[in-house]
């Protein structure tokens, strides 16, 4: 299975490890862990990752990962599917479709952003 180069990508391996403050005052933080994996047919972009956003007490607020699978729609009837890249936000999970690295780091800080204006971090 091969996949195009995606010229974004390597900027976001550099994140991995990274941990960043983004409001000392109230304690919330960022966290990325990103590695390459073989390119499957359930990460067929190569990588394994978890960009995620923090509370003072270390509870997740916003997590995009590709750890587990999630279901393809809500309800009973919902199904477990093969899905791995999915989105938290507080306590829901909905899939989502990973384009390239550039658009998952752009949807994970506007989601970062809409949280923390949700909660009256920031204005």
């Amino acid at each position: 299975m091969a996949v195009d180069r995606d010229p974004s990508l390597d900027t976001l391996l550099d994140l991995d490890g990274q941990v960043l403050v983004v409001d000392p005052e109230t304690r919330h933080w960022v966290r990325f862990v990103v590695r390459r994996v073989p390119v499957s047919e359930e990460r067929p972009h190569g990588i394994e990752y978890a960009l995620t956003l923090h509370g003072p007490d270390g509870e997740r607020l916003v997590g995009f990962d590709n750890a587990h699978s999630v279901r393809r729609q809500t309800g009973p009837g919902g199904k477990a599917g093969q899905i791995l890249d999915h989105k938290h936000r507080l306590k829901t999970i909905r899939p989502y479709t990973y384009r390239d690295a550039a658009t998952l780091m752009a949807d994970f800080w506007a989601a970062v952003d809409s949280v923390l204006r949700e909660k009256g971090v920031i204005s």
